[in-house]
């Protein structure tokens, strides 16, 4: 019988094992006992807390787009001016723990199962969306609406691209070099339509 209070901790314990047993796979094909290995805690528990291995997994999505929405907030709010909270919101997707190599890895493995789970396509949804918000927000205060969209679309596929290839480890990219390809992006077309670069 699970002990009175220790929910919460065994609960995030497995989440962090579920990020790294699927970052270290590189896939999700790691099983409950070997991300209850990870945890310290029996496979059993882990049925207890998630009851199979796909809610376990959306509930480690929906705690990786929870801290991306504080840090986002916290990043927000310590700017002042558009084109800084514009910055804030590139700086926030390419901070050091979003591209510890179990966490991209994670991420791949979670946009791949969002072709068979409609449950994790919704929450990638939402990831995108709010990523898109966030970018038009400042960026409607900078430009034209019209031309807003269309920086905002440009730099969240240069966001996810860059993602894309430390994942693949094809042509990786320094956090400060996919920081400054992203910057440099936006204030080219701030600057083309009369907007305010950096």
């Amino acid at each position: 019988m699970p002990k009175v209070g220790m929910e919460p901790v065994r609960r995030k314990a497995l989440v962090d094992a579920t990020l790294r047993a699927v970052g270290d796979h590189g896939s999700l094909t790691v099983t409950m006992s070997e991300i209850a290995r990870h945890a310290g805690v029996s496979a059993a528990l882990a049925h207890h807390y998630f009851g199979s291995k796909e809610q376990l997994v959306i509930e480690t999505i929906r705690s990786l787009l929870r801290q991306l929405r504080i840090d986002a907030v916290a990043a927000l709010n310590a700017a002042a001016t558009p084109r800084e909270k514009l910055s804030a919101v590139i700086r926030v997707n390419f901070q050091a723990h979003q591209f510890a190599p179990e966490t991209v890895a994670a991420w791949l493995a979670f946009y791949s199962e969002a072709q068979r789970s409609e449950e994790v396509r919704r929450l990638l949804v939402v990831y995108a969306r709010r990523l898109n918000s966030n970018l038009l927000s400042s960026l409607k205060q900078l430009c034209p609406a019209a031309t807003a969209s269309d920086i905002a679309d440009g730099a969240a596929a240069m966001i996810d691209g860059l993602y894309l290839r430390q994942g693949l480890k094809s042509a990786p990219v320094s956090i400060e070099s996919s920081i400054a390809l992203t910057e440099g992006y936006v204030n080219a077309q701030l600057q083309a339509c009369g907007g305010q670069p950096a």
